[in-house]
């Protein structure tokens, strides 16, 4: 990196860090990822902020992919009780 700091505005559009904040909050973000992405921010290191948030995307689809497993599981026992039904 050059040295120069991450411009807000030429970042992202949202133009306010309440709002960058709130966006975080609301991706699950805990208070110290919020702090760290933060800092990464306002000291202008994109690359170790990039790794933070992508970092904290792929815990998500890790989560996702653990719903769907379980989702699987439930769908089976639902279908072999489903054909266990006409066996009465």
């Amino acid at each position: 990196m050059d040295g120069k700091k991450i411009s807000l505005e030429k970042l992202i559009a949202y133009g306010s860090k309440d709002a960058v904040v709130e966006n975080l909050k609301e991706a699950g973000c805990s208070e110290d990822t919020i702090h760290c992405c933060m800092e990464c921010l306002n000291d202008g290191r994109k690359e170790e902020l990039l790794k933070r948030l992508e970092s904290h995307r792929s815990g998500l689809l890790d989560k996702v992919h653990e719903g769907e497993k379980q989702i699987d599981c439930l769908d089976y026992l639902v279908y072999q009780i489903d054909c266990c039904r006409g066996d009465e």
